[in-house]
């Protein structure tokens, strides 16, 4: 079981490749679709979802895994062709996320606590059985002035542990996801703050990790970067982010781990690519580093697609330059220059 579990997790960290992580919540996906005036009906998100499963550049070259929601594991596209078999044939691992969201934690900090353990055993069997060969789940992280609690911390990072070994026992993969979010308090939340509480965050995961008896060989991490607030006046260059991420991950994630997958967390998608480059142009680091991203990585597609087929081949050139860049950050060799020329 350990070789099978890190082989999947390798092969998620293939170089030059990452995950897309298209798992968003009926809620969220009816934000991004309310933007560019379109209702969120079960039609429209099947052909949306097939409209990037099928860009079969992007999916084949750049693209690892997807991480996909109850509703996706098991739908079709308009054809009748089901979305685990598109995905097979580009070579890709689908994933699943498997967290209920994150519900306010009882008192007045401001904070989440993520739910969905119970059943959980059972529902990765089914989900196993249905050919996920990882799973997600996502803890929320708040900055603000009384918060995050220790409390806070340490009962997301035993429900991640939880989650964790419960994948490993039915075969499947965890991705581990503590992030800290960018919309604390401004004041709060400057670039040095970021940096303390994602430390402390991933101290407090890895020890409940530990105690659970995951196997870190099995997992994979996805974090958020070290970066202040979107509405802190503290405003690091690009370096300075890639470095101070890098410091955090150094002194608080274990050389077992396979593989780290970013998210993207309120960052354009120029600013997610050039982080992830100039990161992965730091020397001497235990892991590999690449992207898991959703937004940051779909942007523009959905906007181009606005709901009509028609606009499948725009939409699917769109997704494959964004995911060739991420590709290139992945293996640090990402430019401005070269995303604007390959455009």
């Amino acid at each position: 079981m350990t070789k099978s579990l890190n082989a999947i997790a390798q092969k998620l960290m293939s170089p030059g490749q990452g995950i897309l992580a298209a798992d968003e919540s009926e809620g969220t996906i009816a934000k991004r679709f309310a933007k560019i005036n379109l209702p969120n009906s079960l039609d429209l998100r099947r052909d949306y979802r097939e409209m990037l499963f099928r860009s079969t550049e992007a999916m084949t070259k750049y693209i690892s895994g997807v991480i996909l929601t109850e509703e996706t594991l098991e739908q079709s596209a308009a054809d009748g062709t089901t979305f685990r078999a598109i995905l097979a044939d580009a070579d890709c691992i689908p994933g699943i996320k498997v967290d209920r969201g994150a519900f306010p934690m009882p008192g007045d900090s401001g904070e989440k606590i993520t739910e969905g353990l119970d059943g959980l055993r059972q529902r990765l069997v089914r989900y196993a059985e249905l050919g996920a060969g990882f799973a997600k789940w996502r803890a929320v992280i708040t900055i603000n002035d009384v918060a995050p609690t220790r409390n806070n911390i340490r009962a997301n990072a035993h429900a991640l542990a939880r989650y964790a070994i419960l994948c490993q026992e039915a075969g499947i993969v965890p991705i581990v996801e503590p992030e800290v979010v960018g919309d604390g308090d401004p004041g709060n939340h400057s670039l040095e703050r970021s940096a303390q509480v994602t430390g402390e965050v991933l101290e407090n995961v890895f020890k409940e990790l530990r105690l659970a008896g995951v196997d870190l060989s099995g997992m994979l991490l996805k974090p958020n970067m070290v970066l202040p607030g979107v509405n802190s006046r503290d405003r690091p260059g690009v370096e300075e982010v890639a470095r101070r991420t890098v410091d955090v991950l150094k002194q608080h994630v274990p050389a077992a781990v396979p593989g780290i997958a970013f998210l993207s967390g309120g960052q354009t998608d120029e600013e997610a690519t050039a982080h992830l480059s100039a990161m992965n142009q730091i020397a001497y680091k235990p892991w590999p580093l690449t992207f898991s991203y959703g937004r940051a990585l779909q942007n523009v597609a959905l906007r181009t697609w606005a709901g009509r087929r028609e606009n499948f081949p725009a939409a699917q050139a769109a997704f494959t330059h964004r995911a060739h860049m991420n590709s290139l950050a992945a293996l640090g060799e990402w430019s401005n220059e070269a995303d604007r020329a390959a455009a």
